[in-house]
């Protein structure tokens, strides 16, 4: 029997004190093989995270079944920062982009982060990511590592709009070192990167907001609108990390909803994959404990996105690109790039 009136009822409307929401999907099972280092290497991605975000962020944490000592060290950091309010503890894996959707349909921020466990953040990498998403109102997705080759996935806004509304021009790469740093980091036998690549790269300009921004982006670490998953598909993910999964649950509707897909054009992060290198502790050494106040606020993060008209107009340029390639070679020569290898 219920006895008195729960007074909670009384507090009918939810007060958001923070606006940028960081998910963190963990998957360590144990600490044999490929997974040998992955536990440091998970350390080194929450320090960085913790010492370079400001007070108005919140940081969910979802343990996709670990292994116990992880489990611990959740627990643990949970309770050490105050920034750490979410922790989920699942007795299986379901998967990153389940973890990240159980994780983001219950919050109410209207910027979320959503990151691999294997990222270094770098100082700084959210301002550069939150003013971008001002300048670029009509950007639903942006990536703090910018990557040359992303020109081509999912970027048929991006296409409208540097064509038809602003600017889009080939411009040299700023930290073709860091570039190269996160190709090695996948691990492939052949680097992804042809020289040109290292030296330019596609920039896509809002001349109202005197911004600019790299063409496409990539979704190991990423800040997105959270109406890209209010809007997107609600389905589970029945597929772990595989078979497209994570464009059926975050490109598409990104690019289905006329939002742009951009990157910082200065590195702001590291993917480090599953292994420890000195360069991490250098650069985890160089990082101090970020003191200054956000600027900015829930309201000011208003989105612009592209008409229907303007995303059919992307998508015919996009395919024509894409099929014909005396009109790409055109398009790149135009844009002010002479070679036929990008």
């Amino acid at each position: 029997m219920r006895i008195g009136i729960n007074p909670e009822k009384n507090n009918k409307e939810i007060e958001l004190n923070n606006y940028h929401r960081i998910v963190i999907p963990v998957y360590i099972p144990h600490f044999e093989g490929y997974f040998a280092q992955a536990f440091t290497v998970f350390k080194l991605c929450i320090e960085s995270l913790l010492l370079t975000v400001h007070s108005k962020t919140r940081i969910t944490i979802y343990n996709n079944n670990c292994h116990a000592d992880v489990k611990e060290y959740i627990d643990q950091k949970y309770s050490e920062s105050e920034l750490i309010d979410q922790v989920f503890h699942s007795k299986e894996n379901l998967g990153k982009i389940n973890a990240i959707l159980a994780s983001v349909k219950g919050n109410l921020e209207p910027l979320i982060t959503i990151t691999d466990s294997d990222v270094f953040f770098k100082q700084n990498w959210q301002k550069a990511m939150e003013d971008l998403m001002i300048d670029f109102p009509q950007a639903g997705m942006i990536c703090p590592v910018p990557n040359s080759k992303a020109v081509s996935q999912f970027v048929k806004n991006n296409w409208y709009f540097g064509l038809f509304k602003s600017k889009l021009k080939f411009e040299p790469v700023s930290d073709p070192q860091a570039m190269i740093r996160f190709d090695d980091s996948l691990g492939n036998a052949k680097s992804l990167l042809k020289p040109i690549h290292l030296e330019k790269y596609l920039v896509i300009y809002n001349k109202k907001k005197n911004a600019k921004a790299v063409m496409g982006g990539g979704h190991f670490v990423a800040t997105l609108r959270r109406e890209v998953f209010d809007k997107g598909t609600n389905e589970p993910a029945f597929i772990k990390i595989v078979g497209g999964v994570e464009n059926k649950f975050i490109d598409i509707p990104n690019e289905e909803m006329g939002f742009l897909r951009i990157s910082t054009v200065d590195n702001y992060a590291f993917h480090m994959g599953n292994s420890i290198e000195d360069w991490m502790h250098d650069e985890l050494a160089l990082l101090k404990k970020e003191q200054t106040m956000p600027q900015h606020s829930s309201s000011d993060f208003k989105a612009k996105p592209i008409s229907k008209i303007g995303r059919t107009i992307g998508f015919i340029i996009q395919k024509l690109i894409a099929r014909n390639t005396t009109i790409k070679l055109k398009v790149l020569n135009f844009l002010g790039l002479n070679s036929k290898d990008f």
